[in-house]
């Protein structure tokens, strides 16, 4: 009895694994069934001719905007500052009026001297007077030879003491102008340092000067492209652009490349460059940091694709190329610099006029069948077929359904 139940168990369990496996067979060929019919289905895919165009070559750094002249303004002079004369932040000329000191000190030795050459003046008067009637010839005998040395010695002397004066005098108007401060060079009044009421010495800080019109930028480049800024110099004035920190607008387009240091710093593997600005519109302001597009050159009848067409491998780029049968086929291909913000420099691989795939890459492999849309036209409907009878549609089956 027990071998027979043993029978019983062993035919069910087979029973059972047939069973399973039937219907996992069936339901493997009916998903293959399911997805055969798309399997060929064409792939939709933004395509773009390859262009030609002229690219410009870039070099782009980190730039500091430097002060073209930068000054703080001390009186010459101590005394009791009067006024002020500017605004913090005034765009100032180089010789505006910043600040006036007590001038009272400063007359008073101007008039002093002047005081002290009208003195000696007469005395000068009454000395040539004198030697002159010695030294005539009516007179010259009854005076004795020492006398009329002593005579023009003290001319002489009295002369000498009038230069004198006038020196001293000229030193006392200098004195007297150094009571008004004047701006030195054009530029950007900062903060004031001092107050109205305050006594100053020569040398104490008023007020910091920047001038900004022109206005330089500093930056450091790569040894690398050393030689690509030499032979772009030799070539002409080489343009500079500057950009926000973000890259999003460019601040100015009217640089130029000013200077090139004479050395590369051996720690960084870099050297210093400069570039001059006119800054007509105040774009750019001292202290500031800045990204430095520095136009190397041009790079005629370049070829160009957009720079999502351009897929990167391990070993290698390559695109995705439309041909005539509508398949695709991937071709390897090496890139330059950017043109712009969205197409790059393709130096080898393809040819101008092919059409590369710039949306749906991922979905692709070589051979592919694809259907070419144009840039923007990938979000839109497909338009109705034009041969559709009215009986095919779903309004016209309407009436007869509700039949």
């Amino acid at each position: 009895m027990r071998s027979w139940v043993k029978v019983g168990l062993w035919l069910l369990a087979a029973v059972l694994v047939v069973g399973l496996a039937v219907a996992l067979l069936g339901r493997g060929k009916g998903r293959k069934q399911d997805k055969d019919p798309g399997a060929d289905a064409p792939v939709p895919v933004t395509v773009v001719a390859a262009g030609v165009q002229s690219v410009p070559v870039f070099v782009n750094a980190l730039g500091t905007v430097n002060a073209l002249n930068k000054v703080t303004v001390a009186p010459q002079i101590g005394g009791e500052l009067l006024s002020i004369d500017f605004r913090e932040g005034q765009e100032v000329k180089q010789g505006d009026l910043l600040a006036r000191i007590d001038p009272r000190t400063a007359q008073a030795s101007y008039d002093q001297a002047a005081a002290s050459k009208r003195q000696n003046q007469a005395q000068l008067a009454t000395a040539r007077s004198n030697y002159q009637r010695s030294n005539a010839p009516e007179y010259r005998q009854y005076v004795s030879k020492t006398d009329l040395d002593t005579q023009r010695n003290q001319v002489a002397q009295l002369e000498s003491a009038v230069a004198a004066n006038d020196a001293a005098m000229r030193q006392a108007q200098v004195q007297l102008q150094y009571t008004r401060v004047t701006a030195p060079i054009s530029g950007i009044a900062g903060l004031r340092s001092v107050d109205v009421g305050n006594v100053l010495n020569a040398g104490t800080a008023l007020v910091t000067l920047t001038q900004v019109h022109p206005i330089h930028v500093l930056f450091n480049l790569p040894e690398r492209q050393l030689q690509g800024v030499r032979e772009a110099q030799r070539a002409g004035p080489v343009m500079v652009g500057a950009l926000d920190r973000g890259d999003a607008h460019a601040l100015t387009a009217d640089g130029r490349l000013d200077v090139v240091d004479n050395q590369i710093s051996a720690d960084s593997g870099t050297f210093r460059a400069r570039a001059v600005f006119d800054n007509a519109d105040n774009a750019l302001w001292p202290g500031q940091f800045v990204n430095v597009r520095l136009r190397l050159r041009t790079i005629e009848s370049g070829l160009v694709v957009p720079v999502q067409a351009v897929m990167r491998g391990t070993d290698s780029e390559y695109v995705y190329v439309v041909q005539a049968d509508n398949t695709v086929a991937m071709r390897t291909v090496k890139t330059g610099v950017e043109a712009d913000d969205n197409r790059i420099l393709v130096v080898s691989g393809l040819k101008a006029g092919e059409r590369v795939v710039t949306e749906g890459q991922f979905r692709l492999k070589p051979g592919s069948k694809v259907t070419a849309l144009a840039p923007g036209d990938a979000g839109k409907p497909a338009p109705a077929k034009a041969d559709a009878k009215p009986s095919d549609t779903p309004a016209a089956k309407a009436p007869s359904a509700a039949r």
